[in-house]
């Protein structure tokens, strides 16, 4: 497969962390860096940096089974995965939207909210602006239906 200028980016940074660590010797990086500018496939640059490691190493643990194979893309070309979604966000926003229709769903989409910003905080998931949308539309819509009901006590 064909190489980005993005890939050749990360090998470079991958042989910098080596030279900078001592693992490679300058004219031994020098030559690996042109290679990797000139390298036009994944299979040139993981041959530059199979060697090295690609971040910190964990202690080798004895295992029973079968040894696993390296993967054919070095971890350093692998796409990063994205975060979920928090699901009480989710919720919370549809709950907020809902109690533009209906009372009841604005104490769930305010009470989800807090849930929902609290667990993305730990976590660090994804969904803290459909929380605080949620949030808000739910305070907006408690206070909408509110006065409201408190218009018809007036006027009855």
């Amino acid at each position: 497969m064909r190489a980005s200028h993005a890939d050749r980016e990360r090998t470079v940074d991958v042989l910098k962390a080596a030279f900078a660590e001592g693992r490679l010797g300058q004219q031994e990086y020098e030559q690996r860096v042109g290679a990797a500018y000139r390298a036009m496939t994944y299979g040139e640059l993981g041959g530059l940096v199979a060697d090295l490691p690609q971040g910190p190493v964990p202690m080798a643990m004895p295992t029973a089974g079968p040894q696993r194979m390296a993967p054919a893309v070095p971890p350093t070309f692998l796409p990063v995965p994205p975060r979920p979604t928090n699901k009480l966000a989710a919720a919370s926003l549809i709950c907020g939207i809902a109690g533009m229709i209906l009372v009841i769903p604005t104490v769930p989409a305010i009470v989800l909210g807090h849930q929902a910003r609290a667990q993305i905080r730990t976590t660090g998931e994804n969904g803290d602006g459909m929380a605080t949308t949620g949030l808000v539309l739910g305070w907006l819509m408690a206070s909408f239906w509110a006065l409201m009901i408190l218009l018809g006590i007036a006027a009855g």
